[in-house]
C-alpha cells in the first residue's frame, strides 16, 4: 500500500472559504488522512473483469401501460408560444439575486 499524502489543511481551508482554529484544523488533518487511507486500501482491490457501473443496483425505467410518446411540438411553435424568447431559450424572470 502506498503511503498517504498529507492534506494542507490551510490550502483546503481556503479554497473552502473556511476560517479554522487550530484544533478545528488539527482534528479535520485527521479525518482528511484516514478519508485517503481508505481510498489507498480501495485502490488495492482487484477489479479486474468487473463491469464499471453508477449504481449498486440496476437501474431502469418502469413503465405503465400508456405510457408510450406523444405528439410534440416543434420547438419553433414552443417558443413562439412564449411570452419572451431570446437566442432559441425561453426568458423567464429573475428569481435569484
Amino acid at each position: 500500500m502506498s503511503e498517504t499524502p498529507h492534506i494542507d489543511i490551510d490550502y483546503v481551508a481556503n479554497l473552502a472559504r473556511l476560517d479554522l482554529s487550530d484544533d478545528e484544523k488539527s482534528k479535520l488533518g485527521t479525518q482528511l488522512d484516514d478519508i485517503l487511507g481508505y481510498f489507498d486500501k480501495l485502490n488495492a482491490v482487484d477489479v479486474a473483469g468487473v463491469e464499471p457501473m453508477a449504481h449498486a443496483h440496476r437501474v431502469f425505467n418502469v413503465w405503465r401501460e400508456g405510457d408510450e410518446p406523444g405528439p410534440t411540438y416543434a420547438p419553433e411553435v414552443l417558443l413562439n408560444m412564449a411570452p419572451e424568447q431570446r437566442d432559441n431559450q425561453v426568458v423567464v424572470p429573475k428569481v435569484v439575486e
